[in-house]
């Protein structure tokens, strides 16, 4: 019993140790704010997320259709102009990263020099946001736009082969 209740005590207060030291080792990366993996995201114009709301509610995104193509039946105008649209967007989405990565860097130089004045930091933060909106928007966009290519039977078999038949709303 005394050494179940030496070991319960010992896990227990390293979870709460961790909970004390939520950025341990995040210290080394070159960019505290974003790890290397979600550098490597923004780069290359990955989704991460960002158009969860589209893709939810009927607004497939152009990867996964071109995924589908054959199970959605896409005509071969609709597969070029799914291409275009695709390459378009990655071209936006990787160049608007790269800047949102480049904002990143300069708000963790600010407070590398160690000289953080308000105007400084507002300007830097302002900036990194505005680019995160306009990564998301991109994104948002480009499910906005694929959604006018194809027909509401394509989207709602999309919704099906992506799990999302579910849904109570239609489209």
């Amino acid at each position: 019993m005394r050494v179940q209740f030496t070991i319960a005590a010992l896990v227990l207060s390293g979870a709460a140790h961790a909970q004390h030291q939520p950025y341990a080792g995040q210290q080394e990366r070159e960019i505290k704010a974003l790890s290397a993996d979600e550098v490597k995201q923004y780069l290359s114009g990955a989704g991460m997320g960002y158009a969860k709301s589209a893709e939810l509610n009927h607004y497939p995104g152009p990867g996964h259709v071109l995924e589908f193509a054959h199970k959605l039946g896409l005509s071969a105008e609709q597969r070029a102009a799914v291409k275009a649209l695709a390459s378009a967007h990655h071209a936006e989405a990787r160049a608007i990263g790269a800047k949102l990565v480049d904002s990143e860097y300069a708000l963790e130089q600010l407070f590398r020099s160690g000289r953080v004045d308000e105007a400084a930091l507002a300007r830097a933060v302002r900036t990194a946001a505005q680019l995160a909106g306009e990564y998301r928007l991109s994104h948002l966009e480009t499910h906005r736009r694929m959604r006018t290519l194809l027909t509401d039977e394509q989207v709602q078999r999309y919704d099906q082969l992506r799990g999302y038949a579910g849904s109570r709303h239609a489209h």
